[in-house]
């Protein structure tokens, strides 16, 4: 992005009226933040929602020296700024409409075909809670996703840090500049997140981590990501804000029960309860309603035979495809005699143990 019109889009979200959905207006029409400056009055005018206060507002002196001072930050700071019109601004978050103009980064993110799964949750994560978010790290891991969370307490620092110990990307979206921390204690994880992803905000090095922040940067957590996982949740928290933000942009969200009675399995089963998230008990089931595959390594399959340890119920699974060749997951359940349930966890562990592959429609075969 060009310094001058790093510079333009600053000034023009300072402007005071001016949010992202105005500002994003705007560009759209004039062709660029710069010329939205330069453009003439009768001509703003004829864009709807744009009216002669909001007009002034941009003649307002303050909002350049305001912009000036945030683009000698990034400067002096090395930031990274991703306009809603680059290409590596996150692809999936284009598409809401409220979306920031401006994300700034930190770290090595990359971001290329894989997954983007949000996991998030209560900030008092309990020991259950602990256990399956880092199994369902480790069970995805082959999948090669980037895992984004809010950097939080609770299942959010749990999820970047098993993401790091499986060498996978994560991004934290953070409700402040990128000047400081929030919390504190989290300081001890800021190079590792930096050399494993990195972090995104919209917030400029003035903000703070005001309460209203943290709502706001979640509709960042639930946008960019093809899925969000709720891990635990109390009946209300800003986990379940962002499972709603995610539904309204028409994206899967998955929730893990927990216990029943348990403070942090209510805002979880009451999603589950109103069809507002899939039931999420394992690994598998994200994969195969996400219908994501697996990339199996390559081999025979008389080699599976011989030297791949399978358990019992793997063993007459894969017998039974190897016959068969393949076959849909619902006949396979019922052919081989187990709930499906059990039969989307066996057939998660077959193609981990690369003996099986997942085909289009549902489908798997042996290799």
């Amino acid at each position: 992005m060009l310094t001058s019109e790093l510079y333009y889009t600053l000034a023009l979200l300072k402007a005071e009226g001016v949010g992202d959905v105005v500002a994003k207006k705007l560009i759209q029409h004039c062709g660029s933040a710069e010329n939205v400056f330069q453009s003439k009055k009768k001509e703003l005018l004829s864009i709807d929602g744009i009216g002669t206060v909001l007009l002034k507002n941009l003649n307002n002196k303050s909002i350049f020296d305001d912009a000036q001072a945030e683009l000698d930050f990034i400067q002096k700071e090395g930031i990274i700024v991703h306009s809603f019109k680059d290409e590596t601004y996150p692809e999936k978050l284009k598409y809401c409409f409220d979306s920031p103009t401006l994300l700034f980064s930190s770290g090595e993110i990359q971001m290329n075909k894989q997954p983007i799964i949000s996991i998030v949750g209560t900030r008092q994560i309990t020991s259950y809670g602990t256990a399956f978010c880092k199994q369902l790290i480790e069970d995805i891991a082959p999948l090669n996703p980037i895992i984004v969370s809010g950097f939080a307490y609770g299942v959010d620092i749990v999820a970047h840090q098993a993401a790091i110990e499986h060498n996978l990307q994560t991004i934290g979206v953070l409700a402040h500049g990128l000047n400081q921390i929030y919390p504190k204690q989290h300081k001890k994880f800021v190079a590792k997140m930096e050399q494993n992803g990195g972090f995104f905000t919209e917030f400029w090095h003035t903000s703070n981590p005001d309460k209203e922040n943290f709502v706001k940067r979640n509709r960042i957590v639930a946008g960019m990501a093809e899925a969000t996982i709720v891990i635990e949740s109390a009946e209300k928290g800003g986990s379940l804000i962002t499972a709603t933000l995610a539904n309204d942009y028409n994206r899967d969200v998955f929730a893990v029960p927990g216990r029943v009675g348990d403070k942090f399995s209510a805002g979880c089963i009451n999603l589950i309860k109103t069809q507002r998230a899939h039931l999420l008990t394992s690994a598998a089931d994200l994969i195969y309603i996400m219908n994501w595959q697996l990339q199996p390594q390559k081999s025979k399959p008389v080699q599976k035979q011989l030297f791949v340890s399978l358990e019992e119920d793997e063993q007459k699974v894969y017998d039974y495809l190897f016959q068969k060749g393949k076959e849909l997951m619902d006949i396979i359940a019922i052919e081989c005699d187990f709930p499906v349930y059990k039969i989307s966890s066996i057939l998660l562990n077959l193609e981990l143990k690369g003996v099986i592959r997942p085909l289009p429609g549902k489908l798997f075969e042996a290799i």
